[in-house]
């Protein structure tokens, strides 16, 4: 990549003004923004899959973004080693900025996890919609308070690695895939018919602008590709973006890894995944251990089943081992599709015995971890809290928001209703999920609340 190109990828949408004396770089700068952001701290109280009250040993979104960070960096080091001197090579992202992209890709999840971005969802119907991925690109770019305008005011690099999906709301949703029907109370509906489509907001729309102008229009067209459900298929979808940048694609990995890996260290140190499960569910396919062995791995499905319901200590070694495995198999693919720039035409990608392996696991934890009905329940009580705040926040927000939001609520919603419940979804969405209880606590338990309480 050109220098002049390097110099347009670290401008931002306000002041690219330095300070005097500044040493740190444009990436170095993204990152120290995003750590001391409040956002990023609020990650801390957020559940990531196990509920929050269970341990202090389970991962919150914080601990998970952290880990997903220094896979991340990972990934990048041994791509920076695999393609030293080639021509992949110069469009590989910086290391700190490969860092601050890996630790904001969660910082717009709601409260409870999947059941809150259902619920948003479901509140904002009519408004379009809410979608995590969508919302972190939206905290980045507008609602933090670094700057008066422009949220953190991220490089334009930064903003490229976390838009997963580069395809607005409008341009993905399809209306028929929500159950427009709801039980006796607006919060009783199924969570899959509410699952929003994978996407970034109407909202902003000329961030996503600014991220891509650098882009050849051709190269634009490609990458905001969409693809539709199969014809045949016999519930009603929502569309799907196709591409993602490079830099995206390696913060994608990462996540991958450390969810199929790092849930399931929790599963097994929980009791929710036993041995026999293990081996059940690895009974036909023990073939994916000894199909990825190689230097940095020699495992079988016993050896592997014997550390991680053995002793913590081989617990831990063996999935260190296991990430290990999947961190120096890394490569890049090229991406289908003629793209002019070699940050779309490239993606980060496992071989496909290393990714089998992977998705096996995650497979396992997806069956017995997050669908288990007792996490579902749970997920389900994070659905009706949020629904049902939204509902008395939006019945009369001038009544129930707090002062500094009701603030921008009046300026909002004198443009627009739209607007204005942008402002309720962005409030309700910001929340922890400690917050998001006390305060539905405060609304709706008649003996809890004081006018003397502070959330």
């Amino acid at each position: 990549m050109s220098h002049s190109n390097t110099d347009k990828w670290a401008q931002r949408r306000g002041s690219n003004a330095r300070r005097p004396e500044e040493i740190r770089t444009e990436w170095k700068r993204d990152l120290s923004r995003l750590i001391h952001s409040s956002p990023f701290r609020r990650l801390q109280s957020k559940t990531q899959v196990l509920g929050l009250g269970e341990s202090d040993f389970y991962r919150t979104r914080l601990t998970h973004s952290m880990e997903v960070a220094q896979i991340g960096d990972g990934l990048l080091t041994q791509l920076d080693l695999k393609y030293a001197d080639k021509e992949e090579s110069l469009s590989l992202p910086d290391h700190d900025l490969m860092q601050a992209i890996c630790l904001a890709h969660d910082i717009g999840h709601p409260p409870f996890g999947h059941g809150g971005e259902v619920a948003l969802n479901y509140c904002m119907k009519d408004f379009d919609g809410f979608e995590g991925n969508g919302q972190t690109l939206r905290i980045l770019s507008r609602l933090d308070k670094y700057t008066a305008d422009h949220g953190l005011d991220p490089t334009r690099r930064l903003l490229l690695g976390v838009l997963k999906y580069p395809v607005r709301y409008s341009s993905l949703v399809n209306k028929k895939a929500y159950n427009v029907g709801s039980g006796p109370q607006n919060w009783l509906f199924k969570s899959s018919d509410y699952k929003p489509p994978k996407c970034f907001l109407n909202s902003e729309d000329e961030v996503v602008e600014f991220a891509l102008e650098i882009f050849t229009e051709a190269d634009r067209k490609l990458f905001t590709t969409v693809k539709s459900n199969k014809a045949n298929d016999p519930k009603p979808a929502h569309k799907k973006a196709v591409y993602k940048a490079l830099d995206t694609t390696i913060m994608d990995l990462a996540d991958e890894i450390s969810y199929s890996l790092h849930d399931l260290e929790d599963a097994i140190s929980l009791g929710m995944l036993t041995r026999s499960m293990w081996m059940d569910h690895f009974e036909k396919s023990a073939h994916l251990f000894y199909d990825c062995r190689g230097a940095t791995f020699n495992g079988s499905l016993q050896s592997v089943a014997d550390s991680l319901f053995g002793e913590s200590y081989k617990r831990k070694e063996c999935i260190g081992m296991l990430v290990h495995l999947m961190i120096t198999s890394v490569t890049l693919a090229p991406q289908k599709g003629n793209f002019k720039s070699s940050l779309l035409r490239y993606k980060a990608v496992l071989p496909p015995t290393i990714e089998a392996l992977r998705k096996a696991i995650f497979d396992l934890v997806m069956v017995k971890v997050i669908k288990h009905e007792n996490v579902q329940i749970l997920e389900f009580k994070g659905q009706k809290l949020v629904v049902e705040l939204f509902s008395v926040l939006a019945s009369d927000p001038m009544r129930f928001l707090s002062s500094s939001t009701r603030e921008i609520y009046e300026k909002r919603a004198a443009i627009s209703e739209k607007d204005g419940m942008r402002v309720i979804c962005d409030y309700v969405s910001g929340m922890t999920d400690d917050y998001a209880t006390r305060l539905y606590e405060k609304i709706f338990v008649p003996r809890k609340g004081s006018i003397f309480d502070r959330l």
